[in-house]
């Protein structure tokens, strides 16, 4: 099942609170610091296309990848006017496959935690590895596992005049797997159309994700807290990765 079916037309306004700007000009800094020569780009699990967007408007050439045929669509009407205009692709990260190389690789959003079994989230890694043009770099950030068991027996509330959105999550520890269902209420004229979705999440740790960039074959590998250079401390939410492909001079 497609776990962003019914949210996708509302997806932005339920997260028009994240400041995508922000993490697309971290990721530049990233970039800067690491000496990288960025001329084409890859947005993996690119949603419903806002940071792909923002590196076209860099006037970089960009490929962006979704597992979600609702969420593309979405992509494709937000970036319709852009020149570069982005090509949109629908593949499973697990099996990534692009026609041409890339210098940036980047996955936001802790897309990669939606990959709930580790053996597919290291083909992916792998497939990114591939992917990137020698040298180039991958930039990704993961919910941290103190967040994802933190949300066990919460229930969360998001809405505006036309989507109303409650979500409740679990956390399994056999598992290891985050999952929260979603009632979401969407206003039709004078209707409310009610639906549900299930999203989970699996909780990687920074020596785990650490191995599987190794094992694919990346170097250079840094690990960042919430958009700062910092080391993620205790407790943080999130954690950002860079990694390069190849010999870095």
């Amino acid at each position: 099942m497609d776990s962003y079916k019914a949210l996708s037309a509302s997806y932005d306004r339920l997260t028009s609170d994240v400041d995508y700007r922000a993490v697309v000009a971290f990721y530049f800094e990233i970039i800067r610091r690491e000496k990288v020569a960025v001329r084409t780009a890859a947005d993996l699990a690119c949603g419903t296309g806002s940071v792909t967007a923002l590196l076209a408007q860099r006037g970089l050439p960009v490929v962006g990848v979704d597992l979600s045929e609702d969420m593309l669509t979405q992509a494709q009407q937000k970036t319709q006017a852009l020149t570069p205009r982005p090509v949109f692709l629908h593949q499973d990260l697990a099996r990534l496959y692009l026609p041409r190389g890339v210098d940036l690789a980047v996955c936001a959003l802790d897309s990669l935690d939606y990959i709930i079994a580790p053996d597919d989230c290291a083909a992916a890694i792998r497939g990114v590895y591939k992917a990137l043009n020698p040298g180039g770099i991958f930039i990704f950030d993961v919910n941290t596992p103190e967040k994802l068991q933190a949300m066990d027996g919460q229930v969360f509330l998001d809405e505006d005049e036309n989507v109303y959105c409650v979500w409740r999550g679990e956390f399994d520890r056999k598992s290891n797997i985050c999952s929260y269902g979603m009632d979401l209420f969407q206003r039709q004229g004078n209707m409310w159309r009610r639906s549900f979705e299930e999203h989970r999440e699996y909780a990687y740790t920074r020596p785990q994700l650490t191995r599987l960039l190794k094992a694919a074959g990346f170097t250079g590998i840094h690990v960042y807290g919430d958009r700062t250079f910092a080391a993620p401390r205790e407790g943080e939410q999130r954690m950002f990765f860079s990694a390069r492909k190849g010999k870095i001079k």
